[in-house]
């Protein structure tokens, strides 16, 4: 014999509204999604022992190639509030890779995510950004900024990077301050130095990483059939050690201290009336050893290309 065929109940439905553009709810992180690639600037001070490092360090000095795919989170994240009401975070995921763009070696991989979060009662807080990367060295960081929104018409005023090592307890010193390490003059020969050093890399590049950002406005500005036109959002964030964990070798050896960054997210417009995206940052780690803080400081821009 064979069974009746039950009846199938239809499905409970309910009333679903229609939910935002998640690319909206991404607000200042909204032009990130896609595959970014481009070139940049990266100098470090490192530990080294041995009778010609005087200093206790080696300056490495390499010129890059670079890659960030970035992609949205593709539903909200909600945290549960207790002081107030739960908020919702959207962001996007995304994977930096840093090549030397002499040699093709390996240098840096960063996955991580950016975050868009809410303005909140509990603690009270504006809305703000926030960057969580972790590296391969074995640094993990949690960065917290804002943003804003600037339409230039000129190059804007982008201030010295300081690459200067200074004592632990003590203040950076002021720009302008002249560097008496050794290893930072490309007129003294030493062993404490990358070599041979790629064309490119000039005395005020190595007193200032910002002048390549600075170089790459000015090309735009000049080259011909381009006009300046920016409309740029200003992505800055910041660190400290309580929201940097590091391995113990690292916090012996290299201790990584802070993380300040700024990302500016541009839309340039040549004369053609043509618009690319551009994006462009100036990044600068401190890292302690031997009694001192570095400043270890990288530059690049890099355009969307997918």
């Amino acid at each position: 014999m064979t069974r009746p065929a039950q009846a199938i109940s239809a499905p409970h439905m309910r009333d679903v509204q229609p939910q935002p553009s998640l690319i909206d709810k991404l607000d200042a992180l909204k032009d990130l999604p896609g595959f970014w690639e481009g070139t940049g600037f990266s100098l470090i001070a490192r530990p080294h022992s041995g009778p010609d490092a005087k200093n206790g360090l080696f300056l490495q000095l390499n010129l890059l190639r670079e890659s960030i795919e970035f992609t949205t989170i593709g539903s909200p994240v909600f945290n549960r509030g207790s002081e107030q009401g739960d908020i919702a975070i959207y962001g996007v995921t995304y994977l930096h890779r840093v090549t030397d763009a002499v040699t093709g070696s390996a240098l840096h991989i960063e996955p991580g995510m950016w975050l868009n979060i809410p303005a909140t009662t509990a603690p009270a807080a504006d809305a703000s950004i926030a960057r969580l990367g972790t590296i391969p060295h074995g640094n993990a960081f949690c960065t917290v900024g804002f943003t804003q929104r600037a339409e230039y018409d000129r190059i804007p005023e982008i201030p010295p990077a300081n690459v200067m090592p200074f004592p632990v307890g003590g203040q950076p010193p002021p720009p302008g301050t002249t560097n008496h390490f050794e290893e930072y003059d490309l007129s003294v020969a030493t062993a404490m130095r990358s070599q041979p050093l790629p064309d490119g890399i000039t005395q005020a590049l190595v007193n200032d990483p910002n002048q390549m950002i600075r170089d790459t406005l000015a090309r735009q500005v000049n080259q011909e059939g381009k006009v300046l036109n920016w409309i740029t959002r200003l992505i800055t964030t910041t660190s400290d050690n309580r929201s940097i964990g590091n391995i113990p070798f690292i916090t012996t050896n290299a201790n990584t201290l802070s993380l300040e960054s700024v990302f500016a997210i541009e839309s340039v417009t040549d004369a053609s009336g043509d618009e690319f995206m551009q994006l462009q940052y100036s990044q600068t780690t401190l890292i302690e050893f031997r009694g001192r803080r570095h400043p270890h400081i990288t530059v690049g821009t890099l355009t969307r290309a997918f």
